[in-house]
């Protein structure tokens, strides 16, 4: 009849590959929140130029053109000209009121900074007088 090892024995090396498996997926986790983070910076960044530029556009003696330069100018310093490359300006009717309407559409960032583009609009609007 075989000798039985000891319960501490039979596990003597199972504390490494625990060890790999827990890091690992602790790690993935980990790496999923901070790109989770980066979305939403990402959209919530591109959100505030566009209704800045639709504020700035909306002044006296602004235009559309000069909201689509704003808008441009905004995102491009804050994540990139790549994500500067779809913004469109004009006048819309937003619940019976005049308004410039500022769009932004660029990539949606899943690994890093790169994605898919034209995943994420987002608008901004401003009164006209």
């Amino acid at each position: 009849m075989p000798r039985q090892l000891e319960p501490r024995l039979r596990e003597g090396g199972s504390a490494p590959a625990e060890f790999v498996m827990v890091g690992g997926l602790l790690t993935v986790f980990a790496l999923a929140i901070v790109q989770l983070t980066l979305v939403l910076h990402v959209r919530n960044t591109l959100t505030d130029a566009a209704a800045s530029a639709a504020r700035y556009g909306s002044l006296g003696d602004r235009g559309a053109e000069d909201a689509e330069r704003r808008a441009a100018e905004l995102v491009t310093m804050t994540v990139g000209e790549e994500f500067a490359a779809d913004i469109s300006a004009g006048e819309a009717t937003l619940s019976g009121t005049r308004v410039l309407e500022v769009r932004v559409t660029s990539r949606l960032p899943l690994v890093g900074l790169a994605g898919p583009p034209g995943l994420v609009t987002v608008t901004g609007h401003a009164p006209r007088s």
